[in-house]
């Protein structure tokens, strides 16, 4: 029962809405895609702005819609948070809050107080919305949305009108609010890097269809269709800051399935993070040798694909619990003999961590 069952088909000229979805109902789950693939209908749908005909919306049990039952957007609740703060000017942040409190009334999931610090605004609650940066009003947004305590908070690209500066701001409060709060976000995105460091659940959007839905790091790392978050396939490890060479600054990440050594980015020892490893800087081995890479790791073949050019291939590499995706070219995988269980050494070349 706690999970958020979605069915909505809408038609206009030129475009046809066509979903299914099947979402946890906890944690931060990222719909991706090209513009015009439907992301922010799917998301206006579960609002209420917009009705589809025979559309069936449940949320952790609750029912919002169906083909005999309508809840309006004024009665479903619901936080948003769109591209633009759209605070109101002659309100201070804290008579913003409150009237989003108007719309609160059953007993608060979430105390204002709570969104408060979970944002960081303490010291903004007397300013007017014209003295905030970018990245101030879209955090006070955020709290507003929060504000009316809802079952389900809807995020549109809210940091798309941000400048990078203002997104490194923001990304370690949406952060908090994906690991603090009992409460499931859906978060629309184009962008990779901020799906890769925030989502818990992928699902990817194309010509109003759903082609690839699942936690994360398997849906990165299918093969059958393989998801390019920016540049290239790779996949996603959760990991832990193991270790500090101060000598080399460098700093060690474990993962279920080993370790890997990357730049060291001032964390301390404990810290949980997600680093993403791209397909192009994975390669195999049959045997260890002298080299400039570091990061050495056992794995067993899982599969291969056929990749965008004829020349390459794509292989799947299970390393312990995790997953690795490389990519080949078809004279190595023949020289190595390379097919589903066999062993090689895993190189990773280089890490980005998305702290």
């Amino acid at each position: 029962m706690d999970r958020i069952r979605a069915r909505f088909q809408l038609y206009r000229p030129g475009f046809t809405l066509d979903v299914d979805l099947d979402l946890p109902g906890r944690g931060l789950t990222a719909l991706f895609g090209h513009s015009g693939s439907g992301k922010t209908t799917v998301l206006r749908c579960m609002a209420g702005l917009e009705r589809a005909p025979g559309g069936r919306l449940m949320v952790r049990g609750q029912t919002w819609q169906n083909s005999t039952q309508w809840l309006p957007t004024h009665q479903r609740p619901i936080g948003y948070v769109f591209q633009e703060a759209s605070l109101f000017a002659h309100l201070s942040v804290m008579g913003n809050l409150r009237y989003g409190l108007k719309r609160n009334r059953e007993a608060p999931r979430i105390r204002l107080e709570q969104a408060i610090t979970l944002l960081g605004i303490e010291p903004l609650l007397e300013r007017k919305p014209d003295r905030l940066s970018g990245g101030e009003r879209q955090r006070v947004s955020m709290a507003r949305a929060l504000a009316v305590s809802p079952s389900l908070l809807l995020m549109d690209e809210p940091l798309a009108a941000l400048d990078l500066a203002r997104k490194q701001e923001i990304l370690p409060y949406l952060e908090r609010l994906r690991d603090e709060l009992d409460l499931p976000i859906i978060y629309v995105s184009h962008a990779a890097d901020e799906v890769a460091r925030l989502a818990d659940h992928l699902v990817v959007l194309e010509q109003g269809g759903v082609i690839a839905s699942g936690p994360l790091a398997d849906t990165l790392s299918r093969l059958d269709l393989p998801i390019h978050l920016g540049e290239d396939a790779g996949t996603v490890l959760q990991a832990t800051v193991s270790e500090l060479d101060p000598q080399w600054h460098l700093m060690r990440v474990d993962f279920d399935g080993g370790h890997l050594w990357t730049r060291d980015h001032g964390l301390p020892l404990g810290q949980r993070v997600r680093v993403r490893v791209l397909a192009r800087d994975v390669s195999l081995a049959e045997h260890p040798g002298t080299s400039s890479i570091q990061n050495l790791l056992r794995g067993q073949i899982e599969a291969l694909a056929a990749d965008d050019h004829p020349g390459l291939t794509l292989v799947r590499v299970r390393v312990g619990t995790a997953t690795l995706l490389a990519r080949l070219t078809q004279r190595a995988v023949a020289t190595l003999q390379v097919k589903p269980g066999r062993e090689f050494w895993v190189q990773v070349k280089s890490v980005a961590l998305l702290p």
